[in-house]
Order: structure tokens, then C-alpha cells, then sequence
């Protein structure tokens, strides 16, 4: 019995096929709502649809935040009280419309997307505020893109934690991973445990990270990219961390056995020169904004550029 695809199949006239091969393609300006401008650098700015969802939720005449959430009070607490059913749905749906932005084109905002997220099933009008604030914030910016060069860096891949800084004392982490002078792949979280030391969350943070480095490392193989760095860099701000992973006798005390895995997996990947971890001052960290609330002088042009 023949399947659907071989029954679609039997319906197409060849005549496509040859149509399709043979048109000449212009290039490439729109794809999924992300604009680029070849230049010998190429733009990825999804400034259209910033101002869709501006539009949408009649915040195009709010005045634009400067950062997406305030240095003095990112933590966005638990609502004590009980949200209405149209409340959640419309939060749901800001969010949701952050998180877009956030995850292709927007690492700057990743932290403020990941707060928000937190509170989706019981938002407070204090949590709402904070959504419009964020698209504001991503409306007032939104000729910010990505930029890559050949000039840029080959690949560089950085990992930042920031301890307890959450109601339930997990502590947030984040990754940043560059190539040719841009943001390819980033994420900003809170960790699953809660880590007795700040350098406990650096190790579970670079742990993560230096997995995310081996899925790219098999993709490039994938496809036949050779990169001029095959040993993955890890930056981290954490001298200490740095020492327990690079020095050869390990000398951290835990009693949080998960913890230690993640210690001695890394370590072992160091040791057998899959990866390198090395320091980097806090304020050159690149992934430093997806841990914590920058001020705007720090955030301004830190994981984005203007077009």
C-alpha cells in the first residue's frame, strides 16, 4: 500500500521541480520576521516585529525604558494574591511575545524574559508592569541587531552565575556564545539546586556551558566547519573556579554530591584537553547581562549593536 508522502508525490508535476532549480534568486533581506544586510557583515535586527507588538499592546507612546528591568528591584516577588483568568491570558501573551525577541535577536533582554517567565501562572499587576516595561524597553531599542564580521572573533564562549539572588536562594546562570563578533547561542536561567557558595554556582554554570560547547562541536562537524580554535575557551569570572578546574589536585569541600560530579566531569574535560576555562575580570564579562540587571552605561551595546 503506497504511503502519503509517495501519493503526494505522485500528484506534483515535474515541471516544479525544473521551475524552482532554474529561477534566479534575489537576495535574501526577510526571513521569519528577522531583517539582514549583507555588507561584508551581516545584521539581524527584528525591528518590524517590536513594533507589531508595541502596536499590539498599546505601549508605542509609553516612554522607553532604559533597561529592560530596574537595577534596584529585578527579583519580581511572588504574588500573594489570586490573578484573574483574562489577566493570566494577557500575561501569558506578553511574555510570550518577549520570549520571541529574547530567544533570536535579543540576548540583552534574556534575563528580563527569564524573570517573567517565572510568574506566568499567577502574575501580580506589579509583574504586568514589568512585561510592558520590557517591551518598551525592546520598542525604544529596536534598530538594535546582532552584527557579525569577518573581522570578528572566530568562536568564544563565556559563562557567568550570580549567587542566591532569587526568593528561593537558586541562583541564576547564564552563557553566551560568540562567533565572528556575534551572539549565536545564550541562555539565562535559575539553576535547579541551591548552591551553598558562589563558586558551587560558577561549577554548575560552567558545567552546562561546556555541554552546550560539545553540541557545537559536533554541529560544525556535521557540517564541515573548521574552526580555527578546535579546544573550546569557556570564560568565567570566578578565579577560584577557575583554580579547582585548572590546577591539578582539586581541593573543593561539598556536601551537595551534584555538585561534585559536575566538578569532576569538568575537570576531566579539562585535564584531557576537550576544554579550556580561563579568567576573565567581571567587567569584561560578555554573559555578565544575563546573570543580573545592568545599568544602562553597561548594557548599552554590550550584546547588541545599533544599525
Amino acid at each position: 500500500m503506497p504511503t502519503g508522502r509517495s501519493r503526494i508525490s505522485h500528484q506534483i508535476p515535474r515541471e516544479i521541480g525544473t521551475k524552482i532549480s532554474n529561477e534566479k534568486l534575489r537576495e535574501l533581506n526577510w526571513f521569519l520576521g528577522v531583517r539582514d544586510k549583507l555588507t561584508r557583515k551581516i545584521w539581524l535586527c527584528q525591528d518590524s516585529y517590536l513594533e507589531k507588538i508595541a502596536h499590539r499592546y498599546h505601549l508605542e507612546e509609553r516612554k522607553p525604558a532604559r533597561t529592560p528591568l530596574p537595577t534596584f528591584n529585578d527579583t519580581l516577588s511572588k504574588y500573594e494574591g489570586k490573578a484573574s483568568a483574562q489577566d493570566i491570558h494577557l500575561y501569558q501573551q506578553k511574555v510570550g511575545s518577549i520570549q520571541y525577541a529574547t530567544t533570536i535577536t535579543r540576548p540583552d533582554a534574556a534575563r528580563a524574559s527569564s524573570k517573567l517567565a517565572e510568574h506566568l501562572l499567577n502574575p501580580s499587576p506589579a509583574h504586568m508592569d514589568a512585561a510592558d516595561r520590557v517591551i518598551s524597553y525592546l520598542y525604544g531599542t529596536r534598530t538594535l541587531a546582532i552584527e557579525y564580521s569577518p573581522d570578528g572573533a572566530n568562536c568564544e564562549f563565556s559563562s557567568d552565575a550570580a549567587f542566591a539572588d532569587t526568593e528561593d536562594r537558586k541562583s541564576s546562570e547564564g552563557y553566551l556564545f560568540k562567533m565572528f563578533g556575534g551572539a549565536v547561542d545564550w541562555r539565562a536561567s535559575k539553576q535547579k539546586i541551591v548552591t551553598t557558595s558562589a563558586t558551587e554556582a560558577e561549577l554548575l554554570a560552567i558545567s552546562n556551558a561546556a555541554r552546550e560547547t560539545y553540541w557545537w562541536k559536533r554541529f560544525f562537524k556535521d557540517v564541515g566547519l573548521e574552526l580555527d580554535t578546535p579546544k573550546p575557551t569557556i570564560l568565567c569570572d570566578n578565579s577560584q573556579t577557575v583554580g579547582l578546574i585548572e590546577k591539578e589536585e582539586p581541593n573543593l569541600k561539598t556536601r551537595l554530591r551534584h555538585v561534585d560530579i559536575h566538578h569532576h566531569w569538568v575537570r576531566q574535560e579539562s585535564q584531557n584537553n576537550n576544554i579550556h576555562v580561563q579568567w576573565t575580570p567581571t567587567s569584561q564579562m560578555p554573559a555578565d547581562g544575563l546573570t543580573k540587571a545592568l545599568v544602562y552605561q553597561k548594557l548599552s551595546g554590550s550584546l547588541c549593536k545599533g544599525t
